[in-house]
């Protein structure tokens, strides 16, 4: 026969829990011996450790009492539904960790792996990271509004940044960030980027050059990311529209007789 501390050790619970157990009516308690003392047997251990498991796992002590009163078959089916609630749960924390690790993976923690290869492949050809940090911004509201697309997006992405001429126009553009709206760079860029955008259009077809299909709110937003973070950027677009395209996001032709003077 055990003692109330004895039996507390074998079911690794503390001899408070088992009085708040006697409390609560969970597990019986045994009258006093000659000595003063109450004696447990090993049916008790048991009885405790069954307690003590089915509370851990995080089912109320009045459910516990219901379980423990249950016949076979009941008390079967509910330990499944317990199991079954456990695993979701280790599947939820296991996404937590995820989201924590990528807390300190900076891209990863708002976009999809594809967009930051896309962005770790800019920096690697040298492209400024205000630009980078700029083609992110972008890249959130688009990826969060249209997730499915974003593999197609970025196929057409780097095969684009085969061609060097584009990757050109990148280090072009971060070479001019600190330059005022009149230095020569931003023209002579228009210049190459629009006759870029002229033949891939002629050449593929205008839904090439820009294939994004997003509505106007949602490019004019994007469009002021990218012109908070990248000022050049909106008097490059001014040069672009006086030769023949206009737009940062969504890329479009400009009729001629529409075009700026």
């Amino acid at each position: 026969m055990l003692t109330i501390g004895e039996l507390a050790s074998y079911a690794g619970v503390t001899v408070r829990a088992v009085r708040h157990y006697h409390a609560k009516g969970l597990l019986p308690e045994p009258e006093r011996d000659h000595s003063g003392y109450r004696r447990y047997g090993a049916d008790a251990v048991v009885e405790l450790i069954r307690i003590r498991t089915l509370a851990e796992a995080g089912v109320p002590l009045a459910r516990v009492r219901e379980l423990l009163r249950a016949g076979e078959e009941e008390f079967a089916a509910a330990i499944a539904d317990i199991d079954r609630r456990l695993r979701a749960e280790i599947r939820e924390r296991q996404r937590h960790r995820e989201r924590i690790a990528r807390l300190t993976s900076g891209d990863g923690l708002a976009l999809p792996s594809d967009v930051v290869e896309y962005l770790d492949r800019l920096r690697a050809l040298g492209v400024d990271e205000r630009i980078v940090q700029a083609e992110r911004d972008g890249w959130i509201p688009l990826a969060a509004r249209s997730p499915e697309r974003v593999p197609g997006w970025m196929a057409r992405k780097r095969e684009q940044l085969d061609d060097p001429r584009l990757a050109g126009f990148y280090l072009t553009l971060s070479q001019a960030l600190d330059r005022t709206d009149d230095d020569p760079r931003l023209v002579e860029l228009a210049d190459r980027l629009a006759a870029y955008l002229t033949r891939m259009a002629d050449e593929r077809g205008e839904e090439y050059v820009d294939d994004t299909g997003i509505d106007s709110p949602l490019a004019r937003l994007m469009d002021t990311l990218a012109f908070e973070v990248v000022p050049p950027a909106r008097r490059l677009i001014a040069l672009l529209e006086q030769r023949g395209w206009t737009g940062w996001t969504r890329l479009e032709r400009v009729p001629p007789d529409q075009r700026p003077s």
